[in-house]
This record gives C-alpha cells, structure tokens and sequence, in this order.
C-alpha cells in the first residue's frame, strides 16, 4: 500500500466496500428481507411496490448519512485517544 495520506488525498480509500458483519445472523437477515421483498413484488401492485421501493431506497440513504457520521465521530475519537496517549494526559474537554 501506498502512503496512507496519499492513498486519502486521493480518493483511494473505500473501507465500506470491504466490510462484511461477521455476524453469524447477518447473511439469514438479508435472505429474509431479499424473500420478503419477491413476495412484496408479487403481491403488491406497480404502484404500490414502487412505493416500497422509494422508502427502501430513503431508508438506505438515511442509515448511510448515520453510518458516515458514526465513523466521522469514531474516527474523531480514535484521533483524540492517539493524541492523549501521545501527550500523556487528557485532551477531550469537558
């Protein structure tokens, strides 16, 4: 790998795209919600799935903005935990 700060300077890190939870019931999870949502297309009308489809989509937008936040915030105090143990004393604020 590259200089870490380079690789971020320039756009080359995507954690994301590596993660998968080791959850053991993380994979049954989404074979149940992949089933739930073939049952939906088939029962539901176009309009009505189209409907389902627009708030899975918002739903998934919506954990991604929460998502991204909690690793700002994580990254944030991995940072401050760094500069702490560095220092030698406390850093966050009260």
């Amino acid at each position: 790998m590259k200089n870490i700060i380079e690789e971020l300077y320039y756009g080359n890190l995507h954690p994301e795209e590596g993660i998968v939870p080791t959850d053991p019931e993380y994979r049954p999870l989404n074979r149940k919600v992949s089933k739930l949502i073939e049952e939906a297309k088939e029962r539901f009308s176009e309009n009505d799935f189209a409907t389902l489809e627009q708030v899975l989509d918002l739903t998934s937008d919506s954990r991604s903005m929460v998502t991204s936040a909690s690793f700002v915030e994580g990254f944030r105090m991995g940072a401050l935990v760094m500069v702490e143990v560095f220092c030698g004393g406390r850093v966050v604020k009260e």
